[in-house]
């Protein structure tokens, strides 16, 4: 059975989305360098284009954790797969993220990050599933609320593909 896709937030829409929150976090930061975290693999689409667009110097790593592991409950330890090259320590950080649900890992991943001393820390996310959330989490730059279904493109995937679409969708039976 061949998936069909339904365009949720059209490229257009996540472009301009985007742009302002570029341009926000250039206001909110005007003066001063940022070091954003992109948090791989479905963030990295998300970070790349909004990073391109803030005003203020960027340094830009790379992170991948996850508290999972083979299981589909949250182990409540977070484990680091690929960690910062960059000492956070004293930095404006902003850890992008692609989306969050339950906001299991990324709770443990902040109070990692937020141990290593930055001057301070932010989250931003593409889309953000409040239904799904189980553990609290600030949100400080949202694109896009979204309801509880399972969505694919800009950096999300569904087996490893669809990751390089350039518009939000949700996967529907044929």
């Amino acid at each position: 059975m061949k998936e069909q896709i339904q365009v949720m937030i059209s490229e257009d829409e996540v472009n301009a989305r985007i742009a302002k929150i570029a341009a926000q976090i250039s206001v909110d930061f005007q003066g001063e360098e940022i070091l954003a975290i992109g948090i791989l693999r479905g963030g990295v689409y998300f970070c790349t284009e909004l990073t391109k667009r803030i005003t203020v110097p960027v340094i830009l790593d790379f992170m991948e954790a996850s508290s999972y592991g083979s299981a589909t409950e949250s182990s409540g330890t977070v484990h680091i797969t690929k960690d910062l090259i960059e000492d956070i320590a004293g930095k404006n950080v902003i850890v992008v993220e692609d989306i969050i649900d339950t906001g299991r890992t990324l709770r443990l991943l902040l109070d990692n990050l937020r141990a290593r001393g930055p001057k301070c820390l932010k989250l931003c996310t593409l889309l953000d599933k409040p239904e799904r959330r189980v553990v609290e989490v600030a949100v400080d730059y949202n694109g896009f609320v979204v309801p509880n279904k399972f969505v694919i493109g800009y950096g999300m995937d569904y087996e490893q593909r669809y990751r390089n679409l350039p518009y939000i969708g949700v996967i529907e039976d044929a």
